[in-house]
């Protein structure tokens, strides 16, 4: 009997012998997984030209249909902390109607999560110049902003796992920590700085049963390998150009799953099918051991990165083909 979606998933991240490559694609009409999240303001109405998030940062978008980009940072001003108001992760407005988001969810994963977990809510709320700037200059502040950011997602973790305890199978989140060149900060300040206070969300989440999924931009291959000390499960990398297929597959093979796709900056809007094609078996046989380790996760829409619906259409078929052979040829041997 075929495995549900469910277990799919968990075997592909645990490295225990999914029967097929688990899919995240839903420009096909195919996930295994379903996402339940509180609620989260995030970036705002996406429909409005400017909004506030949940922490009053200004989002601002223009009239091409985007994310947006926080234009208003409320702590821009260091004197604005004293008389900040912090949000509240106990409010019952974040939970009201989150038990309906289930609906969908039979057999499936079930993810819940944060959106811009730590590193990105603080430059949100400081700007990212002065965050950058005042990690090493204005340590003891930058220590109590990020230390109240990280009470707020567990607070949010707890009341989440409470109300829905062993419904929920992964908890995801943002945190960009890339340039295309190498990470923003020197990975030992990171080690210093942010390793612990992540360390703290994740064994949080694998207190409640929960994988801890990781997206980040960029090349950050000199913190992979501390993520993967502190349990990090896996790791959401849309730019496998820019990290080095072999070089991630080296060193991370077999140690940390990933969910990822071919290059959305290099490869899908300018190779052709055959340059897709090849990428995507790379991408398997580099990233994923026949254990799993590897889940095929569709990035946003077609016009997010000027790739049409044909593109992913070849792109999702070679992922199955090269999927297919791998396992036909290990029944054979």
């Amino acid at each position: 009997m075929a495995m549900s979606s469910r277990e799919v998933v968990r075997r592909a991240i645990e490295f225990d012998y999914p029967d097929r490559l688990p899919l995240r694609f839903a420009s096909m009409g195919i996930n295994d997984t379903h996402g339940v999240k509180w609620n989260q303001i995030g970036v705002g109405d996406v429909t409005q030209r400017e909004t506030l998030d949940e922490w009053g940062c200004t989002w601002v978008r223009s009239e091409v249909a985007n994310m947006g980009q926080v234009k208003g940072h409320p702590l821009l001003d260091w004197n604005a902390l004293a008389s900040y108001r912090w949000p509240d992760g106990n409010a019952p407005a974040f939970y009201e109607g989150m038990e309906e988001r289930f609906a969908g969810s039979d057999g499936k994963y079930v993810i819940t999560g944060i959106f811009m977990l730590l590193f990105e809510r603080m430059h949100a709320l400081r700007g990212f110049e002065n965050t950058l700037v005042d990690l090493r200059l204005q340590r003891r502040e930058m220590e109590e902003l990020a230390d109240r950011i990280v009470e707020f997602n567990l607070t949010i973790m707890e009341n989440t796992a409470r109300r829905f305890p062993r419904q929920i199978h992964g908890f995801n989140f943002s945190d960009d920590w890339g340039t295309e060149l190498a990470t923003f900060i020197n990975p030992s300040f990171w080690d210093d700085f942010f390793k612990p206070r992540y360390k703290r969300i994740f064994d949080a989440a694998h207190s409640y049963g929960w994988h801890v999924w990781m997206h980040s931009c960029g090349k950050i291959n000199a913190i992979m390998e501390s993520l993967v000390e502190i349990g990090v499960d896996l790791l959401n990398l849309q730019q496998p150009r820019v990290l080095g297929i072999e070089e991630v597959g080296r060193q991370f093979r077999g140690r940390v799953a990933f969910d990822s796709v071919c290059d959305i900056q290099h490869t899908l809007p300018f190779k052709d099918a055959d340059e897709i094609s090849a990428e995507a078996r790379l991408l398997l046989t580099h990233w994923s051991t026949l254990a799993g380790g590897f889940i095929l996760g569709d990035y946003g829409d077609g016009t997010a990165i000027g790739v049409g619906i044909e593109k992913k259409q070849v792109m999702f078929e070679a992922f199955l083909a090269a999927d297919a052979e791998r396992r036909s040829q290990s029944a054979t041997m």
